[in-house]
């Protein structure tokens, strides 16, 4: 059983996106393996990729009646169908029965999952979902407050590992089945996302060629294992959940991969620009490493060896978001999204593909 958590302190990076190709490659390509996404962002744009009526969209042709009412209820009707069950079948359903019993695990959370096949054809039959929910931000400051309860001591250990301990009942339903697990989570260091990260042995950090993922990666050093480059920000993380979570032993991932995404490519190769910002990127998780090679999951590679750049195809990545279409199901020609057309050329598209499929590769 491996989770890997996909964050970055930084938002706008491909999060949701990249957490999208490698769980629906990753079934497509291991057929035997239970692969289970766990939306954690209150934004749930995972889960609409997933499961989001898109056909609706797709066989709609009148730019009128695509935007209609009766359209745009129907498909959001998809999502409000898990809000209104009894329990919710959401994470944040999950959460809500862990606030009712913190401190024993739940022994069935079937009610949390679904099979996004059921709702999009195109997907493979052995990827499920825990459905994201914008319940999850309301619920967070609950969470935070039981986690502060005084009896039992280990109140916070307990809290924290509540999705850790749905990654256990996850696997025991898969049975025999190998299982793999995608975390999709917010940008923010809340408490929610602290649950993701707990529950996660590996971190894949996707980033934009831009200064300020520079410092984000930096942030995630700081904030995950108190340590840095810059002395006051360590100082300030290590009295806080990096501290407090290797004192009482609780696992923390290892960074594994760092995707540069939407890279500007020009004669076939990434932009002297965007290289220059990458290069920069790629010393400073270089010097990390020198200092705290413990924090990566494969301590003896340097991090620019796990570095993989993906190139900058907007339109593709939107058909594929839009319409919930997996990676090798993606094809060249016109793409209606939206009532408008979509070229979708081949040799970018090819490049397109190679890259994500390499990123894929490295799970």
């Amino acid at each position: 059983m491996t989770a890997y958590a996909f964050w970055n302190n930084k938002g706008g990076v491909g999060k949701s996106f990249l957490s999208f190709v490698a769980a629906t490659e990753y079934a497509r390509t291991y057929s035997n393996t239970d692969v289970y996404v766990i939306d954690l962002c209150p934004q749930a744009n995972i889960s609409e990729m997933l499961i989001l009526n898109s056909e609706i969209l797709i066989n709609t042709t009148d730019q009128e009646s695509l935007f209609s009412y009766d359209v745009i209820r129907e498909n959001f009707d998809v999502m409000h169908k898990f809000f209104n069950k009894t329990p919710r079948a959401t994470v944040a359903g999950y959460i809500e029965a862990r606030l009712n019993s913190p401190f024993r695990p739940l022994n069935d959370v079937s009610p949390y999952v679904c099979r996004p096949r059921d709702y999009n054809g195109k997907l493979p039959s052995n990827l499920h979902l825990i459905c994201g929910d914008y319940l999850l931000e309301i619920l967070s400051e609950a969470i935070r407050q039981t986690s502060q309860l005084a009896i039992p001591v280990d109140a916070w250990k307990q809290v924290l590992s509540w999705i850790k301990d749905l990654t256990v009942a996850l696997g025991k339903r898969s049975g025999d089945r190998d299982t793999l697990f995608i975390i999709d989570c917010n940008p923010s260091f809340a408490i929610y996302t602290q649950l993701a990260l707990v529950a996660a042995n590996n971190l894949v950090v996707p980033l934009t060629p831009d200064d300020s993922s520079r410092r984000a990666v930096e942030n995630v050093v700081a904030l995950l294992y108190g340590q840095g480059g810059d002395p006051k920000i360590e100082a300030y993380a290590k009295i806080n959940f990096a501290k407090r979570a290797k004192e009482i032993g609780l696992n923390i991932p290892r960074l594994h991969t760092f995707i540069s995404n939407r890279v500007t490519i020009y004669e076939g190769k990434a932009s002297k620009a965007f290289e220059a910002v990458n290069e920069s990127i790629k010393e400073t998780l270089n010097g990390l490493h020198q200092k705290y090679r413990q924090i990566y999951a494969i301590p003896k590679e340097l991090p620019s060896d796990r570095f993989i750049e993906i190139p900058d195809y907007h339109s593709a990545c939107v058909v594929m978001a839009v319409k919930g279409i997996p990676l090798d199901s993606l094809q060249p020609g016109p793409n209606m999204v939206h009532g408008k057309r979509v070229q979708l050329n081949p040799k970018p598209l090819e490049r397109y593909q190679q890259a994500l499929t390499e990123f894929v590769s490295y799970l």
